[in-house]
């Protein structure tokens, strides 16, 4: 079950989606103890509120009670309208290097420059340069276009970027020297509304396989550099885990089948970082908690009392495997694929 990503090897190919339902500094060290990576949203309310606890308390109150469903998007988006506090992102990325675990942290390719030296000072292992789809000279309104390839080159720690969708972009963003690429933005079924807000939408086995495909090419044309492929939208089951690995992908981005855990910090509720955009939220909440919340370990690798993958998603995955005949993740990634029309 194990993959590296540049110097840090992992035991599990779990990655936790950067939002504040679900990574918290606590949640990346649990994660992190049990072989996965938190990866903390450096632009969410732990870089902006110094009592994040007790604001989300108040958000779910209103998730689960208000009549308009959307005063809790809109409570939500009046968190994120505070300015980013450099003291408080530090610190919340401190508790996490701090434990020894691996520390990863997201940022948007707008702020990745003014937050990139902030974070190193706190001690991020990983940087995540993520949003909806990205390019290797990222064009935002107004001020300077990030150019990737020249910004990987001038820092001294790995960079994830994506996500993107097709062979070409995902060719393009390797070629930045990007130590990862994620695939995909995120999609959950019932939380994320990007195709109805934007019309984007990512089928995700073809996405993949392009991406697998793509770090073959740029296998070649660099004499041996290997890029991982992260895949990030519509893996809600130990078996979709399994198909994603399948397809090429090196580990899988998590949210809402985390989510469910007892020690995430959205108790019982799960939405995407991209929910509280303040003039165009692509997400909403979405109820995952259960009457009786089940352990990370529980979710993780069981034991498992559910018939359809929700939990034991390691051990469903480790199953997959062998019963295909592989014993490590990437002589999974050779086993035969057919499309169901």
């Amino acid at each position: 079950m194990s993959w590296q990503l540049d110097a840090y090897r992992f035991d599990i190919p779990i990655v936790a989606h950067p939002t504040d339902a679900l990574v918290s500094p606590s949640f990346a060290l649990a994660l992190g103890k049990r072989g996965g990576l938190g990866v903390l949203n450096g632009e969410g309310l732990w870089a902006r509120h110094a009592d994040v606890p007790a604001k989300l308390e108040y958000l779910t109150h209103l998730a689960e009670t208000a009549e308009d469903p959307n005063d809790a998007l809109r409570y939500l988006q009046q968190l994120h309208s505070e300015p980013l506090d450099p003291d408080l992102l530090g610190a919340a990325v401190a508790e996490i290097s701090s434990s020894g675990v691996t520390t990863a942290v997201r940022v948007s390719p707008q702020n990745a420059r003014v937050l990139t030296p902030i974070l190193q000072t706190a001690g991020i292992d990983l940087l995540v340069i993520q949003g909806t789809i990205i390019s290797a000279e990222h064009v935002g309104r107004g001020g300077e276009p990030l150019n990737l390839k020249t910004f990987i080159a001038d820092l001294d720690i790995p960079v994830v970027a994506g996500g993107v969708s097709d062979h070409r972009t995902a060719l393009h963003l390797m070629r930045t020297g990007a130590a990862g690429v994620i695939v995909g933005y995120g999609s959950t079924p019932g939380a994320t509304t990007t195709g109805e807000v934007l019309g984007i939408a990512v089928p995700m086995a073809t996405a993949i396989a392009d991406a697998a495909a793509a770090r073959r090419d740029y296998l070649d044309e660099t004499g041996g550099r290997y890029v991982h492929v992260l895949a990030d939208g519509g893996i809600e089951t130990s078996g979709q885990l399994a198909k994603a690995i399948a397809c090429g992908a090196d580990a899988a981005v998590l949210g809402a089948p985390l989510a469910v855990a007892d020690v995430a910090p959205g108790r019982g509720w799960y939405w995407p970082s991209a929910a509280a955009h303040p003039s165009m939220p692509r997400g909403t909440l979405l109820p995952v908690g259960e009457p009786n919340p089940p352990s990370l370990d529980a979710v993780l690798t069981g034991p498992s009392g559910d018939a359809f993958g929700t939990l034991n998603l390691v051990g469903g995955l480790r199953r997959s495997m062998a019963k295909a005949g592989y014993s490590d993740l990437k002589e999974f990634q050779r086993v035969g694929l057919n499309v169901q029309g």
